[in-house]
């Protein structure tokens, strides 16, 4: 998958824009379908284990000791390093904020975490795997709120199947009609905390229930694909293949196929459009390096950037027949933008188990499904409108809090070897 020189073929079956989780499946499904498929990706290229350059790297290796250069932070990356995966050994995968800066609402701001390189941010997600029920389909019919969808799950459901048994799910059946079961692999296992709150959250409020998140990390080896380790350390890339990318798992299977072909550092400028055939007909590209310009033509375009620069892209992609970019006929593309609200929540101590401990890194957490709403019915007292789950998760804390922790010298030391007590955190 090494960059495409200009006296290649320019002309292709399909043209996927982006190599992200949709840039990656697209080509996957397309190749495997018999198109000849490009890849346009606008970062740099990345190769899969080889450019994971900190992968193996221990805290005492770095210099600031994975703390990161907090003052480096605040002044090029202010905006990524927000990002829950964003370090000292994960920068390299996120854009530097001084280089792309852009523009929002003081008051209604938006965190644009973006990684510009081949495979995007399927090398920083959160893995967790959740299938969407009818009562989400519904929700804009029952409530008034949006246009009412489409398609109903019984319309999705096999295709949910289809990218679960490819990507490797893990995760428990709980039979909830408003969390639909999937194809599984089996569960990462609950510690012990989690086990009492469990077991007194569902005893004290019927209806509840908490589980393990659903998550896409292997427990056991698929499609040549290892096992995860429980290191916790996905952000950095995983040599393994073990939890889903589209380094590690689609685009491979697409380059089997011999028919795909990848370009990166070629930033897409437009969209291109034949007014007489009306139809889309291809890209045109500026080369990152040289700053060239260069078409590609296809039959089929799939836009599968972020939901910004897809926006940016339709916006730019102006013609006579669309004047305000290309299908933006209702003038609502780049509208009605909404962050991802989170960070509501609780932390608690759980007392005792002090003899029990938990082993390895475990790449997820525990999660509480929805509770609110879930009937025909509004639930009675509650002043909102459909409802929210909850991720949790319980740990001992380790040598970590020595850095709060009063003490000096082998005492400390000694004291720290110890693990400290159960601690338990929510949040919506």
């Amino acid at each position: 998958m090494s960059p495409l020189r200009n006296e290649q073929r320019t002309t292709y079956d399909a043209i996927v824009i982006g190599s992200g989780i949709t840039g990656g499946w697209a080509a996957k499904e397309l190749t495997e379908k018999g198109l000849r498929t490009l890849v346009v990706e606008r970062g740099r290229h990345v190769e899969h284990g080889k450019d994971y350059v900190t992968e193996w790297l221990q805290p005492w290796e770095f210099k600031h000791r994975g703390r990161g250069d907090k003052q480096l932070y605040e002044h090029e990356y202010p905006i990524q390093s927000k990002n829950y995966a964003f370090g000292e050994a994960t920068k390299h995968f996120f854009v530097n904020d001084l280089e792309h800066p852009y523009v929002s609402d003081a008051e209604q701001e938006f965190r644009w975490i973006r990684g510009y390189h081949l495979g995007g941010r399927s090398l920083l997600w959160g893995r967790a795997c959740w299938r969407w029920s009818d009562l989400d389909f519904e929700a804009n019919l029952r409530d008034g709120h949006g246009v009412d969808w489409p398609i109903r799950y019984a319309d999705i459901a096999p295709w949910y199947s289809h990218v679960e048994r490819f990507v490797g799910v893990a995760g428990e059946k709980l039979g909830l009609p408003h969390l639909p079961d999937g194809d599984f692999l089996p569960p990462w296992e609950i510690n012990c905390a989690e086990r009492h709150v469990k077991e007194r959250l569902e005893r004290a409020m019927p209806g509840r229930r908490m589980t393990i998140t659903r998550v896409a990390n292997l427990t056991r080896a698929l499609n040549g694909r290892g096992p995860c380790q429980a290191r916790n350390q996905c952000a950095r890339g995983c040599s393994f293949g073990a939890y889903f990318s589209s380094l590690s798992a689609t685009l491979p299977a697409a380059r089997k196929t011999g028919r795909l072909t990848v370009v990166t550092d070629a930033i897409v400028e437009r969209i291109l459009y034949d007014e007489k055939t009306n139809r889309v007909t291809g890209v045109r590209v500026i080369d990152a390096r040289t700053k060239q310009e260069r078409e590609y033509r296809a039959r089929i375009v799939v836009l599968a950037a972020s939901a910004l620069e897809s926006a940016r892209l339709l916006l730019n992609s102006k013609s006579t027949r669309f004047p305000n970019g290309l299908a933006n006929s209702s003038g609502e593309v780049g509208h009605n933008l909404m962050d991802h609200l989170s960070k509501a929540g609780a932390r608690a101590e759980v007392p005792g188990l002090e003899d029990e401990y938990m082993y390895g890194r475990r790449p997820t957490g525990t999660y509480i499904p929805r509770f609110r709403n879930i009937g025909t019915k509004q639930d009675p007292g509650v002043s909102f409108v459909r409802g929210y789950g909850i991720q949790a998760g319980a740990s001992r804390s380790g040598w970590q809090r020595g850095a709060s922790t009063p003490g000096i010298g082998a005492e400390l030391k000694h004291r720290l070897r110890q693990p400290g007590g159960w601690d338990m955190s929510l949040q919506r």
